[in-house]
């Protein structure tokens, strides 16, 4: 991912070994706001040193002395003291940065490093720059002890109320004489910028909808790898609701019909996904299309980035060299400290953001050339210099051999030209502007007669290629080289887009884009030690456009086949609306084009882009390519504005045109790829799914139970259940799957009800796609019953792995425990005295022990019912295996079943327990806010209790029988619909099952009120802890 370069200006980012702030008597804080210049001093070993000395305040050695920040809370509340250094100084403009989920406030330090070495070496040598209000970064980080916020609602919710105080404080250092260095004539601050990685970016976006954030704070939010769209996960009910009232408040924000009722306006949210190499968030949900207009933001994935053009994986994002430059870079360039929001407008933000990290060739990239106005006067000898005949294209070789500067004239066709005409040149050499010394020059120019009087001198630069003759051709040019586009280098060395090779450049116009200037002039100049060639070409974009017309469906049976002619533009667009859908990936082959004997000019160089988001890839020296996007994908909310039509996929091939030879290009589906992409991308169904099988079978267990009065294994359920209930669940659930994707890929209708509705637009239901697989595509049918058949197969797998799990935990009781006395209750039914404890204690003194330990931590409770419930399952296996008891039987088989619902309600419950021993590691001892509390999971704790007095469930039949299979039938459906969008939900439902087979437990045995107390004692000492997470 790295390049190494001997210029300072390419060299890597490194993690040098720094020593930590020292002790200060606030270890156990769980917020910790830190200011990064402290590590930034760290990365002196990338800044040239001479220049530490210039700098005030951004990378001045801190001294250790560090105390609390009296403007920010402290106290008992989860809002904890600030840490800053005494003789913090702020000079630049203030830039908090946010890490993600586990993530730490060092990953500032590239960031930091690069802010420093790119303002000092570049933008305070350019007096241009600094005329116009750039200036340095002040960059803070926050250190939130690594919190889990993608696993807990309530912690997102307590970082975004913290950094709205945080917002407060750095810029209140501003108006601080005694810190702030910065020119007296100048507004204080009114703003920061935001840079999130991850859910960094989620909590940057909620400070916005808190009550405490102060109007106009923040104008500038770029996230990384955030994914705005939807939760990555949904097991804590807090983070849906987080998730939806945030988003709710953007997309109305956005709604509004004048910009005064939006008080977002003057945002700008920029979204960078890492592509397909990020495993850890989709960056399908990076998109930003159902929340922002095009005019507020974007979203762009690294590989369309120029000069990094590769994917980035989760934390590659905060120190890929490649990244960081231009995330910084862009930055620093919005800045106008003449403005109190340190930025420039909004509309300049946008343009500065798209130039820095977007390709230029995207419909809305905006050309300098109008804005323009001629700064150079070029005077060409009559006959003497060529001009191509119209519709001719230009090749040269041998770049700067020339012994003179000379220029080859290429006509502009007049407006109004048949065929939509396009510019386009490609070059191995950097374009020269008035800067540079470089042997290529590209200028748009207009004929200009000299009046007499005129002087020459309008120019700020004149080339005169009359040689001094009488007769001579002026021309008022424009020079081309700041619409240049970097496109990477491809020859018969190239390996990657992002090898170690100076890039092509790159020109486009489109006619109207010329239409005030007769003349492109590519001008050949002198150099040494040159091997530049150059292309240019006006062409028609009937003749370099191609459009694919194959259905999805043919394409994935028989592939696409497309031949280049010979006599072809140097740059060819292939369309292919079909293939939009972030599930699939195809293998594109390129056939053998033979060149003459001067040699190719480069070898055919691939683009694969997207229009929105802005996903483009490059494949350099292509022979073979794998292609995947991310376009239409499953659970995604549409698009805030609708589009008309889905334009699919793109290919932009530029091949040599000096080989004259047709190219034969070649598209198939690649299944291996198509599978890899489902797994990572269904990765939570087997978090859902599951739970229907064992739904079902536990019902068809239950309802033989009550009519026969024999209660089946597992296995002998799921075997009938594979015979008759899931085939026609699943087919049922595959026709719902169906209906819904035809409905998601339908218009929104108009709804006059709607919240959203106004007189111009029309409603957008952002939860359409949230329903089963979430697939907007009919033609992925398949997935539903493929996804219930894995699943089927899971649960055995389970069941079989439990089964020796419990043989062998039986086996080990028995070696350790004498052999168990059992007996027989009056109504003939099993009472195992072994089941409840080791016979030492009584009943009483159990449930005194068990209390107690429950009375510690969520995580105890959890541990101990799965604890128990194993040991249960394996002491009534030895049971049953010695009296061969249909009745022990039964009882096992109860049990087992039990514990299987038990382990996949396990992956749900995990992550937010997860969060909740965090905290108990650094110390935050104060209420946990969840739904994984003692109360919410008391049913499976008295069910788990009934387990262990060794009493079989009663048979139920009265009709209350069919409330067993109805909650049975209820979790099923509700783990299938809506189990992937609100997991969560699934501990509820389950804990309802547990609660019923509790009941039917109450109503069938001898049961007093003094017993239940019993159970649910809880003690009042409270110890060193105060309240109960």
């Amino acid at each position: 991912m790295r390049r190494s370069s001997s210029d300072p200006d390419e060299r890597d980012f490194t993690e040098p070994e720094t020593s930590e702030p020292p002790a200060t008597g606030h270890d156990d804080k769980r917020n910790s706001f830190t200011s990064a210049k402290f590590d930034v001093s760290r990365h002196s070993d990338t800044l040239d040193r001479r220049k530490l000395e210039k700098t005030s305040a951004l990378t001045k050695s801190i001294p250790n002395g560090w105390k609390p920040s009296p403007a920010l809370p402290k106290g008992d509340s989860k809002i904890k003291a600030a840490l800053v250094p005494e003789s913090l100084e702020v000079k630049g403009v203030p830039v908090l940065f946010i890490p993600g989920n586990a993530g730490s406030y060092k990953q500032v330090r590239s960031l930091a490093s690069e802010a420093a070495h790119y303002y000092y070496n570049t933008i305070a040598q350019d007096p241009k720059a600094m005329e116009e209000g750039a200036t340095s970064m002040d960059l803070f980080s926050v250190d939130f002890n690594e919190d889990f916020t993608a696993f807990h609602g309530q912690t997102l919710l307590d970082q975004a109320e913290y950094l709205n105080d945080a917002v407060a404080y750095i810029l209140s250092l501003y108006h601080d004489p005694r810190r702030a260095q910065r020119n007296t004539a100048l507004p204080d601050p009114s703003s920061v910028i935001l840079i999130g990685h991850s859910m960094g970016g989620v909590v940057a976006r909620t400070m916005l909808v808190m009550p405490n954030y102060q109007s106009n704070s923040v104008n500038t939010i770029v996230t990384m790898s955030t994914p705005h769209a939807r939760p990555p996960v949904a097991f804590d009910g807090d983070i849906v609701r987080t998730y939806k009232q945030t988003n709710d408040y953007w997309r109305e924000a956005y709604s509004q019909k004048w910009a005064n009722d939006n008080p977002l306006w003057h945002v700008t949210l920029i979204s960078i996904a890492g592509g397909g190499l990020d495993t850890v968030v989709p960056s399908d949900y990076a998109s930003l299309e159902s929340l922002v207009p095009a005019t507020h933001g974007f979203t762009v994935f690294t590989s369309s980035v120029p000069n990094a053009w590769t994917g980035a994986d989760h934390l590659q994002m905060v120190w890929c060299a490649q990244l960081v430059k231009p995330i910084v870079r862009s930055i620093l360039h919005t800045v106008d400290v003449h403005r109190p929001g340190q930025t420039k407008p909004r509309a300049e933000r946008m343009r500065v953001f798209k130039k820095w990290l977007l390709t230029g060739m995207e419909k809305t990239a905006e050309k300098t050339l109008r804005q323009k106005e001629p700064s150079t006067l070029l005077t060409l000898e009559d006959n003497a210099n060529s001009i191509l005949p119209s519709g001719h294209r230009l090749i040269l070789r041998d770049l700067g051999e020339t012994t003179k500067p000379k220029a080859h004239l290429l006509p502009i066709p007049p407006q109004g030209t048949p065929g939509s005409k396009i510019f386009t040149l490609l070059s191995n050499q950097h374009l020269d502007h008035p800067q540079s010394s470089e042997p290529l020059e590209v200028l748009v120019c207009s004929v200009f007669p000299l009046a007499a009087g005129q002087s020459a001198t309008l120019f700020s630069m004149n080339i005169d290629l009359s040689a001094g003759t009488s007769g001579s051709t002026r021309l008022a040019c424009k020079n081309a080289a700041s619409d240049v586009i970097p496109l990477p280098a491809s020859t018969r060395h190239s390996v990657h887009p992002f090898d170690d090779a100076p890039p092509f450049s790159y020109l486009q116009y489109e006619l109207e884009d010329l239409a005030e200037h007769q003349f492109i002039a590519v001008i050949d100049k002198p150099a040494s030690d040159s091997e530049g060639w150059v292309v240019a070409e006006f062409s028609g974009r009937t003749h370099s456009s191609i459009e694919s017309t194959m259905g999805l469906q043919r394409l994935l049976a028989f592939g696409a086949h497309f031949r280049l002619l010979a006599k072809r533009p140097m740059s060819m667009d292939i369309r292919i609306p079909a293939l939009h859908s972030s599930l699939l990936a195809f293998k594109i082959k390129l056939g053998k084009q033979s060149c003459d004997d001067q040699g190719e000019l480069f070898t055919p160089l691939l683009r694969q882009y997207l229009s929105e988001p802005h996903e483009s890839k490059y494949f350099v020296n292509v022979k073979e390519a794998d292609v995947s996007l991310h376009g239409v994908a499953p659970f995604m909310p549409p698009p805030l504005r609708h589009q008309a039509t889905n334009n699919g996929v793109s290919l932009q091939l530029w091949s040599d045109p000096t080989c004259d030879s047709s190219l034969d290009v070649t598209i198939k589906v690649d299944l291996l790829g198509t599978l890899g992409k489902l797994v990572m991308r269904y990765r939570l169904v087997m978090v859902a799914f599951p739970l229907l099988v064992v739904a079902i079978v536990l019902r068809k267990q239950f309802k033989i139970y009550d009519e026969h009065g024999v209660f089946i294994s597992f296995a002998e359920a799921m075997d009938l259940c594979l015979r008759t209930s899931l085939p026609i669940l699943l087919l049922a659930l595959t026709i719902l799957a169906i209906s819904f994707s035809i409905a998601s890929s339908s218009p929104p209708r108009p709804n006059l009800f709607h919240w959203r509705g106004n007189a111009t637009e029309t409603a957008i239901d952002f939860t359409k796609n949230d329903l089963l697989l979430g697939s907007q595509d009919p033609i992925f049918w398949f997935l539903v019953p493929l996804a219930g058949l894995i699943s089927a197969g899971v649960c055995v797998l389970l069941n079989t792995v439990a089964l020796g799990l419990t043989s062998f935990l039986s086996i080990l009781y028995s070696l350790l425990v004498l052999k168990t006395p059992w007996a027989r209750s009056d109504d003939g039914r099993c009472v195992m005295a072994c089941l409840a404890d080791p016979p030492e204690l009584t009943y009483d003194q159990k449930t005194k022990h068990s209390c107690l330990y429950r009375q510690l931590s969520p995580t105890a409770n959890h541990d101990n019912k799965y604890i128990t419930a194993a040991a249960t399952c394996a002491r009534a296996s030895r049971l049953a295996r010695e009296t061969r008891s249909g009745a022990h039987y039964d009882f096992y088989n109860y049990a087992h079943s039990i514990l299987i619902l038990m382990l996949w309600v396990l992956p749900i419950n995990g992550p937010v327990l997860v969060v909740w021993v965090h905290n108990l590691a650094v110390h935050w001892l104060t209420p946990f806010s969840s739904h994984h509390n003692v109360l919410s999971i008391m049913p499976f704790i008295l069910l788990v209790e009934t387990l262990t007095g060794g009493k079989m469930v009663p048979r139920v039949s009265s009709n209350f029988r069919y409330v067993t299979n109805v909650l049975f039938f209820i979790l099923a459906v509700y783990a299938a619909v809506y189990g992937i969008t609100y997991a969560y939900l699934l501990h509820h439902l389950v804990n309802v099952v547990a609660a019923w087979l509790v009941a039917i437990h109450f109503s069938g045995h001898n049961f007093s009120l003094s017993g239940l107390s019993q159970i649910l004692e809880v003690g009042d000492s409270e110890g060193d802890i105060k309240k109960q997470p």
